[in-house]
């Protein structure tokens, strides 16, 4: 028996990275998967993986009325929901003179509020025993030069889970984190910096590294299935750290 047949699993942000490759580990431990993403090209190559069997949903985690939709149609498929990984998250760089309000607004929508209210619309479908994970960063406890909006969304999360966990464990529903370090993701190539600057940027962290490496997503979803096991259930309110060491430097 696999250990997750007969489980009902949404991941946010699961068209690529991290939220992808723990949507493969779901499937291949018997768990039936629902996942979002923004990009019709992402989500194009995401049915082609996971196959037919996955409710594979167009969603903006960073506009409410989205996640109302997305909610209202899962609750028509699914009869309720016992793991929910919300991993949706965007990154956009800039020092702080140039971080204008549209920016600044777009990050918390969909790093904080999205996160937020797609917990909120998950709560009536997750069974008693369900578990929460969401993805944070090690940018949360470090300085983050040119990503302090990014960063102060991720710390924020932390404080979330922190707080939900004691409100959610009466329910016998458990939250925790998990807090990636450098993984190579698509997010980085999505930046929108040249080149030539992202490459002597990802050697910059190779070689600071004290694994000398970028993380695999699968490295972080092996994570996130532990989280979401009954191998974890007295693990409550906990940011899980992956990153190789680079927390410790």
């Amino acid at each position: 028996m696999q250990k997750f047949d007969g489980k009902t699993v949404l991941i946010t942000g699961g068209s690529s990275g991290i939220g992808l490759a723990s949507a493969q580990l779901f499937q291949s431990e018997g768990a039936r998967v629902a996942i979002t993403g923004r990009t019709e090209s992402s989500l194009a190559r995401t049915r082609d993986l996971l196959g037919p069997k996955a409710l594979i949903y167009a969603s903006d985690t960073g506009k409410t009325s989205e996640i109302d939709i997305l909610f209202a149609d899962l609750g028509k498929r699914f009869d309720g929901l016992d793991i929910l990984v919300l991993n949706a998250g965007i990154a956009a760089p800039a020092p702080l003179e140039a971080i204008t309000e549209g920016a600044f607004d777009e990050l918390l929508a969909v790093n904080l509020k999205g996160v937020f209210f797609s917990l909120q619309k998950a709560l009536p479908m997750l069974r008693e025993g369900s578990s929460i994970i969401v993805t944070t960063s090690i940018t949360n406890r470090l300085g983050s030069p040119n990503f302090s909006v990014y960063a102060a969304c991720k710390a924020a999360l932390r404080s979330l889970v922190a707080s939900l966990s004691l409100e959610l464990i009466p329910r016998k529903i458990r939250i925790n984190a998990v807090s990636p370090g450098p993984i190579a993701t698509p997010m980085f190539s999505r930046l929108g910096l040249p080149p030539e600057i992202s490459a002597a940027i990802q050697n910059e962290i190779t070689q600071k590294s004290p694994c000398h490496r970028f993380g695999a997503p699968e490295e972080v979803a092996r994570t996130i299935l532990f989280l979401s096991s009954d191998e974890s259930s007295y693990i409550v309110g906990q940011e899980i750290v992956v990153d190789g060491g680079m927390s410790l430097l």
